[in-house]
């Protein structure tokens, strides 16, 4: 118990250093220490990377390092191999040493990332890789909280960083051949460029095909008997979600138009379910398109909308 209260002191003690230092990270230090170990630089610098991440340090400027030290191929083994270490440790660190500090850094994720796994285990983990929700190092320790298998998050998390990985790795490559000069340099710059851009559209292309797009309405039918954590989010007009065509009775009326300004009164269901309906599709799928943008997970239109749900004669209410 004793030894546990010690490492979990060293651990705040060392993440609080290391936040009121941050800006002092010095990676041309960083680059002397591997070029002076020889043979050995590429294992320093893993072993640096990996601490780096479990102390909060920022990881790009690590992984742009990399890049330039080791090359795009080499240099993306090495920051993947860091990263996957400093994560893996996280992981265990949070799991069986710092439970309650984990708890009270993550302010309430927790409870998020618990209910993801719950529902698709490490595919989750495969899915908050690739898209951004959540701060790289902060997650690392909240899975940890989570009934996860290790090797299970170690496996998806090197597999679905490497595209990442590879394109920061990239452009720490390229930015040290432009500085070098030459027209190969500037080639290589526009590659980095485009490498981030395609980095940057993956998470909407990932939120697409690991949910489906839409649902029909026997199905919403049979989920809003069954899943009492289900939004069905009518955005209609509010003229229309009182017209003589009926609304769902569990359905909330949130106008397409006021959406945008009223996404902070979602924030309970980011990552939970939530489907839309309208007259039909359109509005719809603009809503769902707003919302995806926004970081919600799991969004699905109802095809037809009250135009088919009226179609079965399923039951409606009159506001």
């Amino acid at each position: 118990m004793i030894k546990r209260w010690l490492l979990l002191a060293a651990l705040v003690i060392g993440v609080g250093l290391a936040i009121v230092y941050r800006n002092h990270f010095d990676t041309q230090l960083l680059t002397q220490w591997v070029e002076q170990a020889g043979g050995a630089g590429p294992l320093l610098f893993v072993l640096v990377y990996a601490v780096a991440t479990v102390l909060f340090l920022p990881g790009a400027v690590l992984t742009l390092a990399g890049g330039a030290l080791f090359g795009p191929v080499l240099g993306t083994f090495y920051n993947l191999a860091g990263a996957t270490l400093g994560a893996g440790m996280a992981f265990l660190i949070a799991r069986y040493l710092a439970s309650g500090w984990v708890e009270k850094k993550a302010a309430g994720r927790v409870q998020q990332l618990k209910e993801g796994v719950e529902k698709e285990g490490w595919r989750f983990v495969a899915f908050v890789r690739l898209v951004p929700l959540f701060p790289f190092n902060l997650l690392n320790y909240a899975l940890g909280l989570t009934r996860l298998r290790f090797a299970h998050y170690l496996i998806a998390s090197y597999i679905f960083m490497l595209p990442g990985a590879f394109a920061y790795t990239y452009l720490g490559y390229a930015g040290r051949e432009a500085i070098a000069g030459g027209e190969a340099g500037i080639q290589k710059g526009l590659l980095a460029l485009a490498l981030l851009a395609l980095v940057a559209f993956l998470p909407r292309l990932v939120s697409r095909f690991r949910q489906g797009d839409n649902m029909d309405v026997q199905e919403l039918k049979e989920r809003l008997a069954s899943d009492p954590t289900l939004l069905l989010l009518d955005v209609r007009s509010t003229g229309d979600f009182a017209s003589e065509s009926g609304a769902i009775d569990s359905a909330v009326n949130l106008p397409l138009e006021a959406l945008s300004e009223r996404i902070k009164d979602l924030s309970a269901f980011r990552h939970k379910p939530i489907a839309l309906i309208c007259t039909t599709n359109h509005r719809s799928q603009q809503a769902a398109q707003i919302l995806r943008q926004n970081g919600f997970t799991d969004v699905r239109v109802v095809m037809g909308g009250m135009h088919q749900w009226n179609k079965y004669n399923y039951p409606i209410v009159h506001n």
